[in-house]
């Protein structure tokens, strides 16, 4: 597969992941005041608690997205960034922003 073709990929799914990272942020902004019964704020904050936790993930698909993209335009995608090896395209159509080969992502 060419490297337009994963362009095209890692764009749609930029945009997925920035949608969902909206939604998921506009309503860790509407979380409204600690409750005063126990249960309510246990609730609440471990709702708060997940939220936060899928907006760290988001930000760092966002941030592999966009390196592999980086990458794209450099010339360097499909090559692992470690040992130099190619990632395979396998390994790209499963993980399009993957960095490193099969090999160095095991060790």
């Amino acid at each position: 597969m060419e490297p337009i073709t994963f362009r095209a990929l890692l764009n749609e799914r930029l945009a997925q992941v920035l949608r969902r990272n909206e939604r998921v942020n506009a309503r860790l902004r509407h979380v409204n005041g600690i409750p005063d019964d126990w249960e309510e704020r246990a609730v609440l904050l471990g709702d708060e608690e997940v939220l936060e936790g899928l907006d760290a993930d988001a930000r760092a698909e966002i941030s592999a997205i966009r390196t592999a993209l980086r990458r794209i335009d450099e010339g360097t995608y499909g090559s692992c960034a470690r040992c130099g090896a190619p990632v395979g395209e396998a390994r790209l159509r499963a993980l399009p922003f993957a960095l490193t080969c099969v090999v160095c992502a095991a060790g």
